[in-house]
């Protein structure tokens, strides 16, 4: 296993646990949104070897409590659960994200243990899930042609069954996002345990650099529609 970055220390990123995290390159999706973009396209050398990584991991017992998997996708790779053990064995907690079309992965993880949160990105109402993933158009048309909305409808009954600590997240850019869509979601996860909207952060890094962040007012207005299904439904980093 690769890996592509490292995040040494964050109290953000795994609630409630001190945790590092961890960068896997590769992705299924093409967001035009994405701050990470350059562990998708696979311009990100790794930076490290597993070797180096357990090492650090080592040293780190007692300090940190946790290790979050991010990427990119991590599902990606079919070494994954054995990755996992190995840090699990270390007496590590362990947070995955994934942008949810994965659902074999998935579930094998949680039948086995091996994962104690999992924080799923839902990128918009079904309708609009291939647009706002990136997978429409020429230049993606291989990408697009396999994507099945279903294994992200999949995961995300999975995570609903409440077996496993999650929540869901969706990042708003105003091109992207309406009210209709977020009554749609709402209605697709009602009874989520959690819910986050996170406004978009233009960067010139991500693949396209006209999109803009929706305004506060409009962030508010979508967390009320949302709050209809899921009452426990917050905004982040505003």
């Amino acid at each position: 296993m690769q890996i592509h970055g490292l995040q040494k220390m964050t109290l953000l990123d795994f609630p409630g646990n001190v945790a590092c995290t961890i960068f896997l390159g590769g992705c299924d999706f093409r967001c035009p949104y994405c701050h990470n973009f350059e562990l998708v396209d696979g311009s990100a050398e790794p930076i490290m070897d597993e070797g180096e990584l357990f090492s650090f991991l080592e040293k780190r017992k007692g300090v940190l409590d946790g290790v979050c998997i991010t990427g990119g996708e991590p599902c990606l790779r079919q070494d994954l659960p054995d990755f996992i053990r190995r840090i699990k064995a270390l007496g590590y907690k362990i947070k995955l994200d994934t942008n949810g079309a994965h659902p074999d992965m998935v579930k094998e993880l949680m039948d086995a243990q091996l994962i104690d949160y999992v924080a799923m990105d839902i990128k918009n109402c079904p309708e609009k899930y291939a647009i706002t993933a990136g997978l429409t158009g020429r230049a993606n048309s291989n990408i697009s042609k396999h994507f099945n909305i279903e294994s992200v409808e999949q995961t995300a009954s999975l995570l609903l069954e409440g077996r496993i600590d999650y929540e869901f997240r969706t990042t708003v850019v105003e091109r992207y996002h309406t009210e209709a869509d977020f009554h749609e979601i709402g209605k697709w996860i009602t009874g989520a345990k959690k819910y986050f909207l996170q406004q978009y952060v233009p960067r010139d890094t991500v693949p396209d650099c006209t999109l803009t962040a929706p305004s506060r007012e409009t962030m508010e207005n979508f967390i009320k529609i949302v709050r209809q299904y899921v009452p426990t439904a917050e905004l982040r980093g505003l």
